[in-house]
């Protein structure tokens, strides 16, 4: 029988004006029902979509559709992470201003979005370059300088000499810018910061409540770092001077054979004013990165300052070194060093043939061999005077007590963390709202001469921020006074623009205020999927500046997301597709070629979300023609024999009963994979078996016929959140004036799901021998006698005494001969 073609580019371009014609996915805040916030991490418009973004968005798009299905209040947005460097390099390429080429990326990514059917509520759309949304960001941070939450010092940081700008610890990769990848170096320049390091307890004890993968939540843990430890003094001898250390481990406080102070130490910087070798030797220390990850990794080098410590307990002297792995802006900028209970002194040490002093032995059966290594676990105390024979625990109360008394030293919970460094010297950034007045104060601006507007039409030449050079920026006057003053040049690290735009989504028309009333209608963000690879960057920061916000009285609650979902990366033979390996796939060709439906299948069906999905050229084409085979299905059914006769689906015979049963099984089923486990890949699958049972399926009746409609209605709706466009169409073709989008989600019969037959496993003396099918309610003796008269069973028991039958009704029966 001939069919009308499965033709993607038409189904799409009718389901796509349905929707936008009728506004489908506008969402309205206090609405009656129970409200659902799915969000996707908003993009950068780099120009074009990769297919890690197809997956991420469409991930978010069953989500949303699903919960809409369900009766709840949707609301899944989209925007666009404007701001940043690779906008800059562009420029300088094709010689456009950023702004041009951003803009330009953003309208041609749009119409790539909606060509894969996104649920999304486009009157929503925001860029955090518009000065309508930086507005409220410069306003933010104008409350928190006056907070003393955001502060300017000098600071050692880490300086991308390719980029022109600093960089965070967490955007140094194994001591190479993020993005450039140039060797970082150190620099001493003034920057701005947010005081992330005051909210370190409740950023930690938050994460016990959210319903996050537990790696994402362990990563943030080490990243906040919390440790109880013991800050020390050590008298440096011959001197009024000490030096102040942090340890975490005062049990091993004997066995200090040196101490090391970072390159910028004032120590350091003393002893090199007349020794030529130690002044370059702490140069040389400057072009290392300031990221503690990296400088656990790098070559440990060191020399010595030819100054003595004196120690608090023993009297001892302790030499002094300038080491490459301290740093100045952790800590104190000195460490005690014990060779012999540390690896990272252990190896310095016998790198420059310093003392290791075993102060601590097993208390277990644990092995300690220092000719090879150090021994970094717990124990007991040896070689320790008076602490001897002291466990660690014990050990850390006496030397804290007695160091206390002595007013040597303090107990003291330390952070990893250290406050956020928040300016960039880059141009392509939201300005910073300060000025720098004739006789040296940094000011706000006053509400009314907010926003300071980035100027956009500009001509790069490489050589660092243009706003420097721009006297109709710069220059300004005091409100206040009237006199001249200058704009601060600086821009805010993009970050700080991602940090809040989930709340902004909530009111992006709001044009009094940051924030209105609906941000506390739709917070938290229900459901928040992104890359794991920003788990400390931008959640860490989302999740302060959610705070910062609550402080302020503009959020209610304490957490921006309830729930995150992390999707994996989209590989191409066995590697992440990139354009430099050369192994990307275009997501526009394949939606010329296949549609979109087909891409958002594959995508879904290759892979669990939270896994790696290894890209097939055939998977796509199998899941076009699983597309097409349904497609095929819905026609031959409404123009077969017994079309438009309905009939009700009652007295089923046991070949029905099997059909309806597979059906309401396969809805409960795919509703728990969708809803709750987010299995995609298990619930296509089941429905894949359903219709390949509907195909198998022969259609003798009416009846028969009503059973066929109700499972290809099922499989519509059950597959209507991951392909919506072709589910749009054989709604209507399956005899529904009501578009599909407005349909309830199915729910299982669970009568039907009761099968009126049951399956038993046969054992011959413990063995499977056979599995036999009987009634439900079929008695044991009933189920023996179809178990005995088994033809695999009778070969078993032939010539052999039954001695008994044991039967476990609708599970086996066990014939012991």
């Amino acid at each position: 029988m001939e069919t009308a073609p499965y033709n993607p580019t038409e189904i799409e371009a009718a389901a796509q004006k349905f929707w936008d014609d009728s506004k489908s996915f506008a969402a309205i805040e206090n609405d009656e029902r129970e409200k659902f916030y799915c969000l996707s991490m908003f993009p950068y418009p780099s120009g074009r979509l990769h297919m890690g973004h197809v997956r991420n968005y469409t991930i978010g798009d069953v989500v949303s559709r699903y919960q809409r299905m369900l009766g709840r209040n949707v609301m899944q947005p989209m925007g666009w992470d404007a701001f940043g460097l690779p906008a800059e390099g562009a420029a300088l390429k094709h010689g456009l201003p950023p702004a041009q080429w951003t803009r330009e990326n953003i309208d041609y990514m749009r119409v790539q979005l909606k060509q894969l059917g996104f649920a999304y509520d486009w009157d929503r759309e925001l860029a955090t370059c518009d000065q309508d949304y930086y507005r409220w960001e410069q306003w933010f941070f104008t409350r928190l300088f006056e907070k003393g939450l955001a502060y300017k010092k000098a600071a050692v940081v880490n300086w991308d000499p390719v980029d022109q700008t600093v960089l965070a610890n967490e955007q140094v990769i194994d001591g190479k810018g993020w993005r450039s990848g140039a060797v970082v170096e150190r620099r001493e320049i003034p920057q701005w910061f947010l005081r992330i390091t005051d909210y370190a307890d409740e950023l930690l004890a938050g994460l016990d409540d959210l319903d996050w993968p537990e790696p994402v939540k362990i990563m943030q843990r080490n990243w906040i770092g919390r440790s109880e430890g013991l800050e020390v003094d050590f008298d440096v001898a011959g001197s009024e001077q000490t030096l102040r250390i942090y340890t975490t481990r005062p049990d091993t406080l004997l066995g200090v054979s040196y101490m090391a102070v970072a390159a910028e130490h004032p120590l350091a910087m003393e002893a090199a004013e007349g020794n030529p070798e130690l002044q370059k030797f702490l140069e040389e220390c400057q072009h290392s990165a300031v990221s503690e990850a990296v400088v656990e990794t790098m070559e440990k080098k060191g020399m010595a300052l030819g100054i003595n410590a004196v120690h608090p307990v023993t009297g001892d002297k302790v030499p002094v070194w300038a080491a490459n792995f301290v740093l100045m802006g952790y800590g104190t900028g000195a460490v005690m060093a014990v060779p012999a209970h540390d690896q990272r002194d252990y190896e310095f040490a016998h790198e420059y043939g310093l003392p290791v002093r075993q102060v601590i032995e097993p208390a277990g059966n644990e092995v300690c061999d220092l000719n090879s290594e150090a021994f970094v676990i717990k124990g007991r105390l040896i070689n320790s005077g008076k602490y001897d024979g002291l466990s660690s625990a014990e050990a850390f109360n006496a030397l804290a007590t007695d160091l206390e008394a002595d007013g040597k030293g303090d107990r003291r919970t330390n952070y990893r963390l250290r406050d956020w460094l928040i300016s960039r010297q880059r141009y392509w950034g939201t300005p910073i709202p300060i000025i720098n007045t004739a006789d040296g104060q940094q000011k706000t601006l006053a509400d009314e001469d907010l926003p300071v507007v980035l100027p956009e039409d500009v001509a790069l030449d490489g050589a660092g921020s243009p706003l420097k050079n721009m006297p109709e920026f710069l220059e300004t006057a005091d409100s206040a006074t009237g006199e001249k003053a200058q704009r601060e040049t600086d821009t805010f690290d993009t970050f700080m623009e991602s940090s809040w735009y989930y709340a902004r989504f909530c009111c992006p028309d709001a044009t009094n205020t940051m924030l209105d009333e609906r941000s506390n209608y739709w917070l938290p963000v229900d459901l928040y999927i992104g890359g794991i690879e920003h788990a400390i960057l931008h959640l860490l920061y989302a999740r302060f500046y959610h705070k910062l916000l609550r402080d302020q009285g503009l959020v209610d609650t304490d957490e921006p997301f309830k729930r995150l979902l992390t999707q994996g990366m989209v590989l191409k033979d066995g590697a992440k597709m990139s354009k430099s390996l050369g192994n990307t796939v275009d997501p526009e060709e394949l939606i010329n070629k296949y549609g979109a439906d087909t891409v958002r299948l594959f995508t879904m069906f290759a892979a669990p979300p939270e896994q790696s999905l290894e890209w097939s050229d055939e998977g796509v084409k199998g899941a076009f023609r699983f597309i097409r085979r349904l497609w095929d299905c819905v026609q031959i059914h409404i123009s077969g024999e017994f079309s438009g006769k309905k009939k009700d689906l009652n007295g089923l015979d046991d070949r029905q009963q099997e059909l309806r049963r597979l059906v309401h099984d396969t809805i409960a089923k795919v509703g728990d994979d969708v809803g709750r486990r987010y299995t995609f890949n298990t619930a296509i699958a089941a429905t894949m078996e359903l219709v390949n049972a509907v195909n198998r399926y022969k259609t003798n009746n009416s009846v028969d016929y009503q059973l066929i409609h109700e499972a290809l209605e099922s499989v519509v709706l059950l597959l209507a959140p991951i392909i919506p466009h072709v589910c749009h169409s054989l709604w209507r073709q399956l005899g529904h004036e009501e578009a599909v989008i407005d349909v309830a989600w199915p729910i299982a019969d669970e009568a039907a799901r009761v099968s009126s037959r049951v399956t038993l496993v046969v054992q011959v003396n413990g063995k499977l021998r056979a599995r036999i099918e009987v009634a439900a309610d079929a008695s044991k003796d009933a189920a023996k006698e179809v178990a005995l008269n088994d033809e695999n069973v009778q070969r078993f028991i032939a010539g052999n005494e039954i001695q008994k039958v044991i039967v476990v009704p609708g599970k086996l029966v066990n014939v012991v001969v």
